[in-house]
C-alpha cells in the first residue's frame, strides 16, 4: 500500500436506527472522508451531530438488530468492513483499529483488575501466554505514565483516578499496536493539567507507533493543539473538512463559523477595581478550615487528617463574580459548601454583617433562600419525578408559604421567560429536555427565590460550546438585572476569563494566588497558576 492510499476510506455512509419493518430514523447522511496512514484527524461537532455514531459504525459497534446502513461503504486497507462477518470484525477490533471511549469508569469492567482487562487483547490477538501478556501489560502501563505499574496492574478501576483510568484505556488500545486509534472525547471529564498530559501522551504515542488517530471532540482548543485536518459535522452531515489552519483562519460553512464564534469571550459587566471596591460586601469569610479525619485499625482511631480547606478567606461583593479555580481535589467545591453552611467548618462566615457560624441550623433555614446552587450535571440535580413547575415552585412553597398558588405561578412564568423558556414547558419532565434546557431550568429554580448569592459549580462543563455560551450569557444578563453575586467554581479557565471579575486559585485546600482576572491571566505570579494556564490550552479569540 502506498502512502497516497488512504488507511481508512468512508464513502457516502448513512446510518439509520430501528428494527426491520419499523420506521427507521436516519441519523447519519452520506458522510465521506479519508484518513491517511499516520494522520491526525479531528471529527468535530456538538452533541447529536452524529460524530460518535459515525465512529462506532467504523467498528460496527452498534446493535445489529437496531442498526441499518442504507448506503455507503467503510474501507480499511481496501477491506469493506460493513460486509465482513462477525468473526472477521473481531480480528480487526483491537488489533487493527482500537477505540478509547469518553468515560473510562464505565468503559472498564469494575469486577476485573486492570491486568485482567489489559492482558485480554494480548492473549486473544497476539497469542501470548499469561506470563508474557502480564509482562507486556506492565510495560504498556509504564509507557502510558502509570506510576508503579507492577502494583497498579492488580488494582481495580475504582482504585485509580480519572486520569489514571484514561491512561489504562490508552494502554489497552495500544496493546496490539493498532494502525488506527479512534479517541472519542478522551479528556472531557478530566482536569486541565491531566487533559494536557493525555494529549501529550497521545501525541508521543502516535509518533512512536506511527498510527493514525481520529479524535472525536467538541473542544476546539484540543483540535487546534492536536489535529492536522478537521471534519465538521452537523445534524448527521459532514458540512466542512479542511486543513487545520485553513479551517480556523477561513471557515467556509456557517456552522463552522458558529462553532468558532461560540468560544467564551468577556461578557460580564466591566467595572474597574476602584469602582467595585465601593460595592457592599455581601459574603465574607475568614480563616475557613475543613479537616476530615483519617481513621484506621479495628477501633477506627484517628491517624491523620485531610486538610480539604486550610485557612482560606474571601470577600464577595454585591453583583460581583468571584472565580474559584483549581484541579479536582483542590478543595474549591468543599470551600463553597462551607460558605453556604452545607459543610461543617471552623472560621468566621458573615452574610451582610450576620454571623452565620453563630446561628443554629433552624435559624439558618430562612436565610437559605439567599444562597442557591447550580450544579454541574442538571440531569442528576433535577428530580425525574417532578414537572418543571413542581421543581421551580418547591422553594417558593418553603420560603413564601403565605403566597397563593396563583402568585407562585406568576413568579414562575416570569422567571421562565427570563431564562428563555416558555409556559408550555411547565408540565414536562427533565428527561424531555436537552442539556442546555435542563441547565436553564436549574438556573430558574435558583433565581426564582431572588437570592443574593448563587454558587455555580461547573455549570457549563457538561454542555456543548454553543450551549455553553448561551448559558454564560444568560448568567451575565441575570447578574446585570438582579445584582446577584456569583461564586463560580470551575477548572475551565476560558470560561472563568469570560465571567469573573476576580479569581482565586486553590491547590491542596489553600489559596496559592488571587487577583483581578486580567492581571492574573496576563501576569501570573505563582508557578502553579502558570501551570494551569499553560495546561488549559487556552488561546485568545
Amino acid at each position: 500500500m502506498t502512502e497516497t492510499t488512504p488507511l481508512l476510506s468512508v464513502r457516502n455512509l448513512s446510518v439509520a436506527f430501528g428494527r426491520q419493518g419499523e420506521n427507521r430514523t436516519q441519523v447519519v447522511h452520506n458522510v465521506s472522508f479519508d484518513i491517511a496512514p499516520g494522520e491526525k484527524l479531528a471529527l468535530v461537532g456538538e452533541s447529536g451531530s452524529g460524530k460518535s455514531v459515525t465512529a462506532m459504525s467504523i467498528l460496527r459497534l452498534h446493535d445489529p438488530t437496531q442498526t441499518h446502513y442504507p448506503n455507503g461503504e467503510v474501507r480499511f486497507e481496501s477491506r469493506e468492513l460493513l460486509s465482513l462477518d462477525d468473526t472477521a470484525m473481531r480480528r480487526i477490533r483491537g488489533h487493527d483499529i482500537a477505540m478509547i471511549f469518553q468515560e473510562p469508569m464505565t468503559s472498564l469492567n469494575p469486577v476485573y483488575t486492570i491486568g485482567d482487562q489489559l492482558t485480554e487483547p494480548l492473549i486473544l490477538h497476539q497469542s501470548l501466554g499469561k506470563e508474557a501478556a502480564r509482562k507486556r501489560a506492565i510495560e504498556l502501563l509504564d509507557r502510558t505514565g502509570i506510576i508503579e505499574p507492577g502494583q497498579r496492574i492488580d488494582a481495580f478501576p475504582h482504585m485509580l483516578s480519572g486520569g489514571q483510568r484514561q491512561r489504562v484505556m490508552i494502554a489497552i488500545a495500544l496493546a496490539c499496536s493498532p494502525k488506527l486509534l479512534i479517541a472519542d472525547e478522551p479528556t472531557t471529564a478530566l482536569d486541565v493539567t491531566v487533559q494536557s498530559q493525555i494529549i501529550e501522551l497521545l501525541e508521543d504515542i502516535q509518533e512512536e507507533f506511527g498510527m493514525a488517530v481520529m479524535m472525536i471532540t467538541h473542544d476546539l482548543n484540543m483540535v487546534r493543539r492536536f489535529a492536522k485536518r478537521v471534519c465538521v459535522m452537523q445534524n448527521g452531515q459532514l458540512v466542512e473538512q479542511a486543513e487545520l489552519n485553513a479551517l480556523f483562519d477561513n471557515p467556509q460553512h456557517d456552522y463552522t463559523r458558529h462553532l468558532l464564534n461560540s468560544r467564551p469571550t468577556r461578557i460580564i459587566n466591566e467595572v474597574n477595581e476602584q469602582e467595585r471596591a465601593a460595592w457592599p460586601v455581601v459574603l465574607e469569610a475568614e480563616s475557613i478550615k475543613c479537616y476530615f479525619p483519617v481513621k484506621a485499625g479495628f477501633f477506627r482511631r484517628k491517624i491523620g487528617e485531610v486538610r480539604a480547606v486550610d485557612d482560606v478567606s474571601l470577600q464577595l461583593r454585591a453583583g460581583e463574580t468571584l472565580g474559584i479555580v483549581g484541579e479536582s481535589g483542590s478543595g474549591k467545591t468543599t470551600f463553597g459548601m462551607c460558605l453556604l453552611r452545607l459543610q461543617a467548618c471552623t472560621g468566621a462566615i458573615r452574610f451582610t454583617d450576620q454571623d452565620l457560624q453563630a446561628i443554629s441550623g433552624k435559624a439558618m433555614r430562612p436565610l437559605r433562600r439567599h444562597f442557591q446552587i447550580v450544579f454541574q450535571d442538571p440531569f442528576s440535580s433535577l428530580s425525574p419525578r417532578m414537572t418543571v413547575e413542581q421543581i421551580i415552585s418547591e422553594g417558593l412553597k418553603i420560603h413564601y408559604p403565605e403566597q397563593t398558588a396563583a402568585q407562585h405561578r406568576t413568579r414562575i412564568l416570569q422567571v421562565l421567560q427570563e431564562v428563555g423558556l416558555d409556559e408550555s414547558m411547565l408540565w414536562r419532565y427533565p428527561h424531555e429536555f436537552s442539556g442546555g434546557q435542563r441547565q436553564r431550568i436549574a438556573i430558574a429554580r435558583a433565581v426564582v427565590l431572588e437570592p443574593k448569592v448563587i454558587m455555580l459549580d461547573e455549570p457549563t462543563s457538561a454542555l456543548d460550546v454553543s450551549v455553553q455560551k448561551q448559558v454564560l450569557e444568560l448568567l451575565a444578563e441575570l447578574q446585570r438585572k438582579h445584582g446577584i453575586s456569583y461564586l463560580f467554581i470551575t477548572h475551565d479557565l476560558a470560561v472563568i476569563r469570560a465571567m469573573a471579575h476576580r479569581i482565586i486559585v486553590m491547590k491542596d485546600g489553600a489559596i496559592v494566588e488571587q487577583g483581578e482576572t486580567g492581571m492574573l491571566f496576563n501576569d501570573p505570579q505563582q508557578p502553579y497558576t502558570r501551570q494551569l494556564l499553560k495546561a488549559s490550552l487556552f488561546r485568545e479569540g
